[in-house]
């Protein structure tokens, strides 16, 4: 998996390495007991403080997503059932998107083909358009 970080960007670089490991779990490019890379490592490879690496593998590990082994380092968590606080906390992420794409201009229909084309892609469904 290949990091692609904006530092012109209004988004903190550990939340962007945060969504991007997300994002690589979510496509399968990083599957079930995959080793992510050690701190200093991915720290290296991105170019930021080892500091940043850490926190956001302390988040990933917070919501789930990384088991963190003093031994083994980090790696891919199986996938867990999904919990009332992380159901709250999508609905809201959700509802907010919802707002911005109705005050856009996107009509429901557009949105939820656009939210079903997104989420097959991240099962590796391939759609046409």
């Amino acid at each position: 998996m290949i990091i692609h970080l904006d530092t012109a960007s209004t988004t903190p670089i550990y939340v962007q390495l945060r969504n991007q490991i997300v994002m690589g779990i979510g496509k399968g490019e990083l599957e079930v007991g995959e080793k992510l890379p050690t701190v200093r490592q991915l720290a290296a490879d991105a170019g930021v403080n080892m500091m940043t690496v850490n926190k956001t593998y302390q988040i990933l590990r917070a919501e789930g997503f990384i088991e963190i082994d003093r031994r083994n380092g980090a790696t891919v968590r199986p996938v867990r059932e999904i919990n009332d606080r992380y159901r709250a906390k999508l609905e809201s992420e959700l509802e907010l998107i919802s707002a911005e794409a109705s005050a856009k201009g996107l009509g429901k229909e557009e949105f939820l083909k656009l939210c079903e084309r997104i989420y097959g892609t991240m099962n590796g469904e391939v759609t046409v358009s």
